[in-house]
């Protein structure tokens, strides 16, 4: 009997691997496509006798070889090498204990935003944009598809210092309501731990008089309250210190931005400066934070 298996993808060290499981959550299989496949064997010191391939499908022993090629079927191009996987390392092993369903990895920057925007699409043609461009007027039409562009964009910035030894988690939730109940973005690198809140400026003056932020003529918000909040919650998750961060996606040009001395205020062009600081977590620190942080019952508690 064919068992249905269900496909997740996850960003996993940088690379793209699209993950197998069985309705009960257990992993069976994964599937590295293209070049990610040659990184991971490069990783692991595993080669396929054909080289490189469309990709390579790891099967779990006691997985069903033909039940696995049947979910991936859709994902799949070219030709691709099926076999056992390499020795897995300790974030693999994190990784297949995970329940799908309590995997945060996944997640899409503004991914709660996503979800209201499905449920509770704006009126009219100014609530929606195609990612890359700034909507014709967000704040006088739709507010929530500017931000959630925001956070797609410092997104973007967060996930390319994943080759600098940094992880990072987007949209994730903590109990309760408005907008202190969730971690726009966590970055875990070798600076330590970040909770990065996304403020989106879109070319308008920010002003800030702590704890309080105004940006153009908006009402002033307490965006510093709700960032050391974010943090302080993260940090009692992990049992590690964590500094609150605000990102100021495209402010204006003209002015300097405060940093009060406790929360880092950086533009969003600034995010890959991060990159080249470090002296704080070790890299098996940074994996068993990450892998403690990926866990949504981590949170349920804060």
């Amino acid at each position: 009997m064919t068992i249905r298996l269900r496909v997740t993808p996850v960003r996993f060290r940088g690379r793209d691997r699209l993950f197998v499981s069985r309705p009960d959550g257990t992993a069976v299989a994964w599937y590295d496509s293209g070049a990610d496949a040659d990184s991971a064997a490069d990783a692991t010191g595993v080669t396929d006798a054909g080289g490189s391939t469309g990709g390579r499908i790891s099967v779990l022993p006691g997985a069903a070889r033909e039940d696995v090629l049947a979910a991936l079927a859709p994902y799949i191009t070219g030709e691709v090498a099926v076999g056992p996987p390499p020795i897995p390392t300790p974030a693999d092993l994190d990784r297949l204990s995970l329940h799908p369903d309590d995997d945060l990895a996944p997640n899409r920057p503004g991914e709660a935003l996503h979800a209201e925007l499905d449920a509770f699409p704006a009126s009219g043609p100014r609530g929606w944009f195609r990612r890359g461009t700034w909507p014709a007027d967000p704040y006088h039409g739709d507010p929530r598809s500017g931000e959630l562009l925001a956070r797609q964009l410092l997104g973007d910035h967060l996930d390319r210092l994943e080759g600098a030894g940094w992880r990072v988690l987007h949209s994730i939730p903590l109990p309760g309501a408005g907008a202190g109940a969730r971690i726009d973005h966590l970055a875990i690198g070798p600076a330590g731990v970040l909770a990065v809140r996304t403020l989106a400026a879109r070319g308008r003056r920010v002003r800030i008089a702590d704890p309080m932020v105004r940006t153009g003529r908006a009402e002033p918000r307490p965006e510093l309250r709700w960032a050391r909040r974010a943090a302080e919650r993260a940090s009692f998750a992990l049992a590690t210190a964590v500094r609150p961060v605000l990102a100021v996606v495209e402010p204006s040009r003209r002015h300097t931005l405060p940093s009060p001395p406790d929360v880092r205020i950086l533009r969003d062009t600034e995010i890959p400066t991060l990159a080249s600081l470090g002296g704080v977590l070790k890299p098996a620190d940074i994996e068993a934070l990450y892998a403690t942080a990926r866990d949504r019952r981590t949170w349920l508690s804060v």
